[in-house]
């Protein structure tokens, strides 16, 4: 079985770097394989990474509030592409109401500040379905 690909990557302007670093070297050493892209993406710069990758999951980190503005768009561009590729988004700043604003709009898990590693690690494993 090949292991799980996850594009690990932050929207906008947003340059807070260290939990996505820290979430992507916890997801490798659990097998999984982390495609990082890094700060400043678009929605069109992680779909494209995403799809020429050949990913199963991605991962968006937030520590500041720009993913309401960009979640929407990433989401219908993988709506429109017919994309199954599940999404996830983690960050400090996620309130309980946006955690539902972005359950409505599809994202398939949010994590908060505080969200154990087998938590992240069982959710990515159960949407890649392995």
């Amino acid at each position: 079985m090949n292991n799980i690909r996850i594009l690990i990557g932050i929207l906008g302007m947003d340059q807070h770097e260290v939990a996505a670093v820290g979430i992507a070297k916890m997801l490798r050493d659990n097998g999984m394989e982390v495609i990082y892209a890094g700060c400043f993406n678009t929605p069109e710069t992680i779909l494209q990474a995403a799809i020429e990758e050949d990913v199963d999951v991605i991962g968006i980190s937030s520590h500041s509030w720009e993913y309401l503005y960009y979640m929407p768009e990433l989401m219908e561009m993988l709506q429109k592409e017919a994309s199954p590729i599940p999404v996830v988004v983690g960050g400090s700043v996620i309130t309980a109401k946006d955690k539902a604003a972005l359950g409505e709009i599809g994202v398939a898990a949010v994590f908060g500040s505080g969200t154990s590693d087998a938590k992240i690690i069982g959710s990515i494993q159960k949407l890649a379905d392995r």
